[in-house]
């Protein structure tokens, strides 16, 4: 049995990865800022689920967390992220400060919380133990500042897979395209738009938290031991464009 943490484990990609290493006996704790999403879905879960909040972009939180955290992480799944500037008015032409606070929101979001949770977790983390960060296809097909932050998620972690390596610690990106069943867009992905993404994919579908579940869970597997700073794309060729 593993001992296994997901950051913004409540919901949509996040959930199904707790749900899948859950299904093979392994004990989750799943994070977030928001509890009563992360208690609905410790319900669902059962009884190898325990939630913990805190929000992983702030260090003082991350910090404040680790007495709740296990003392040992045999897997851990940096999920926490998303488009901030869903969240926010877009800032004006000349507005500088806006245009700053605005990009590192996404920074921070997808960024700085991966980067805190990991090293906070760094010194609990076993020989042989598997680091998994959500990426995006925005990293090479561009995004702004989401995108932007997403392609220094990449570049992360392959200083994290060259510095924790001689451990046999692994640290490896998957890239999810449009995925269905997630709060990603604010329920502000129109008809077009969506027909427009999945026009890009070569397997003419969108994707599914649980396309993306399969893929961090094989990452996180004892086999996987020789994949290492890797990119995996879960988004049916998307990426390489049409």
């Amino acid at each position: 049995m593993r001992s296994v943490v997901v950051t913004g484990g409540g919901t949509g990609i996040g959930f199904a990865v707790a749900r899948l290493f859950v299904e093979a006996g392994d004990r989750v704790v799943i994070t977030g800022r928001r509890g009563h999403l992360l208690k609905d879905a410790v319900e669902q879960l059962g009884p190898a689920a325990t939630p913990v909040v805190f929000d992983a972009a702030d260090p003082a939180a991350v910090a404040g967390a680790l007495d709740a955290l296990p003392d040992r992480v045999d897997v851990l799944v940096n999920n926490a992220g998303g488009n901030t500037d869903f969240d926010r008015l877009p800032p004006a032409d000349a507005d500088l400060t806006a245009l700053a606070a605005a990009w590192r929101a996404n920074l921070d979001a997808n960024l700085i919380s991966a980067v805190l949770v990991t090293a906070a977790l760094e010194p609990r983390l076993p020989d042989g133990a598997r680091i998994v960060t959500i990426g995006s296809i925005a990293a090479r097909k561009g995004a702004g500042a989401y995108g932007a932050a997403k392609a220094a998620v990449e570049a992360w972690t392959a200083s994290v897979a060259a510095d924790l390596g001689a451990r046999g610690i692994t640290a490896n990106v998957v890239a999810p395209g449009l995925t269905v069943n997630t709060e990603f867009f604010r329920d502000r992905l129109t008809d077009t738009r969506r027909s427009t993404l999945v026009a890009a994919t070569f397997t003419g579908r969108p994707g599914t938290p649980d396309d993306v579940a399969a893929t961090v869970y094989f990452l996180a597997s004892p086999r996987s031991g020789h994949v290492t700073g890797q990119v995996l794309h879960v988004n049916g060729g998307a990426y390489l464009g049409r």
